[in-house]
C-alpha cells in the first residue's frame, strides 16, 4: 500500500480575459446613466416634464447590461463537472479516536 499521494491538476486558465463582475457592471452603467441625466438637466437640454420618463432609463439600460453580461460570460465554462465513479478521499480514511475513559463520559 502507497501512503503517497498526488495532487490532481487542472487546466490552467487562458490569460488575457477575466470574468466580468457583474454588479461592479451594473451599478457602474446606472452610475453613468445617472450622472448623464443629471447633466442633461444642469445644461437645461430637457424640460421638468421629460425628467419623469429619463430618469428610469439608466436603471433599464443597467438591467439590460447585466442580463446579456450574464448570458455571454458563459459561465459553465469553467464549471465544475466530475462523471463517473469518485474514489473516497482521504479525510473519509482517518478516523479520530476519542482518548477519553468511557468512565468520564
Amino acid at each position: 500500500m502507497s501512503t503517497t499521494t498526488t495532487q490532481p491538476t487542472f487546466p490552467e486558465r487562458q490569460s488575457g480575459r477575466h470574468p466580468v463582475n457583474v454588479g461592479h457592471l451594473v451599478m457602474g452603467i446606472a452610475f453613468l446613466g445617472l450622472v448623464g441625466v443629471w447633466a442633461l438637466i444642469q445644461g437645461d437640454v430637457v424640460g421638468n416634464g421629460d425628467v419623469r420618463w429619463l430618469m428610469p432609463v439608466p436603471w433599464v439600460l443597467a438591467g439590460l447590461a447585466g442580463l446579456l453580461a450574464v448570458g455571454l460570460s458563459g459561465s459553465k465554462r469553467w464549471s465544475t463537472r466530475q462523471t463517473g465513479w469518485v474514489g473516497p478521499t482521504e479525510a473519509e480514511h482517518t478516523t479520530v479516536l476519542d482518548e477519553t475513559p468511557d468512565e468520564e463520559r
